[in-house]
């Protein structure tokens, strides 16, 4: 997997290759991750890639041209498995099915973060393939986005994780929160770790876990529940914290 972020602020988006599980994840090879800064492409005097918008309006304008030629210096040839995302609020909703997506189907990644008033709009027409958006907020750039696609993909990458069944256990990896987790002490305060995680019971650990997981999705997010494919197991477990929640 290769993923190419386009920025005004290439040591801002350096920064985050260069921490942490990512940057273990590049040194080792297991992915490529570069940044590309429009304004070496642009074809005006001083490195300028926005101007006023044409109609009138506040503020300035990202250019489309040094955008353009800068998605095609990392992405000469383009084929089926690569993939060119533009940061913006009109995008459909980021989330981890998008991030299986992208990583399930396609090699490499370009990502286009935007500034200023936006940017030109043929941009969006007949460059980028879609449109992604991290959520119902206003930032001051695309780089926090790209930053966390860029980071949910990896995550899936074989070998990128130090525990090989960490991504497959994230919450939203399927659509349940993730069980409760505990390390030592075994007692703080009085606040004592569940039983069952000291027992070495490997059956009954999974089983807690998978029961906590529901329980904890049913309380806090329960409009998850309904993507769920629930095994009979599962609508046991769900039957059984209902009890318990009605004799509380």
């Amino acid at each position: 997997m290769k993923i190419d972020i386009l920025s005004l602020f290439p040591e801002f988006v350096q920064a985050f290759f260069d921490q942490s599980i990512i940057k273990r994840a590049l040194d080792a090879g297991r992915m490529e991750m570069a940044v590309t800064n429009p304004r070496d492409y642009t074809m005006y005097r001083h490195r300028q890639v926005d101007d006023t918008i044409y109609g009138g309006g506040a503020g300035m304008l990202m250019m489309c041209q040094p955008i353009f030629d800068a998605v095609h210096h990392v992405l000469p040839e383009k084929g089926t498995r690569d993939r060119v995302i533009f940061l913006s609020p009109a995008g459909k909703t980021f989330n981890q099915e998008k991030a299986k997506e992208l990583y399930r189907d396609y090699d490499h990644l370009v990502l286009i973060c935007g500034h200023y008033e936006g940017v030109d709009h043929r941009v969006e027409e007949y460059l980028a393939d879609e449109l992604i958006s991290i959520g119902d907020y206003v930032l001051t750039g695309g780089e926090l986005g790209a930053m966390v696609i860029s980071d949910a993909v990896a995550r899936m990458i074989p070998g990128v994780l130090g525990d090989a069944g960490s991504a497959a256990t994230d919450s939203f990896y399927e659509p349940i929160l993730e069980y409760p987790q505990y390390t030592k002490p075994a007692d703080y305060n009085g606040w004592k770790v569940p039983e069952v995680l000291l027992s070495g019971h490997h059956a009954n650990i999974a089983r807690w876990r998978r029961k906590e997981a529901l329980r904890r999705t049913l309380e806090c997010r329960p409009d998850l529940l309904s993507g769920l494919k629930m095994t009979a197991e599962d609508k046991k477990l769900l039957a059984e914290i209902k009890r318990e929640k009605e004799d509380q």
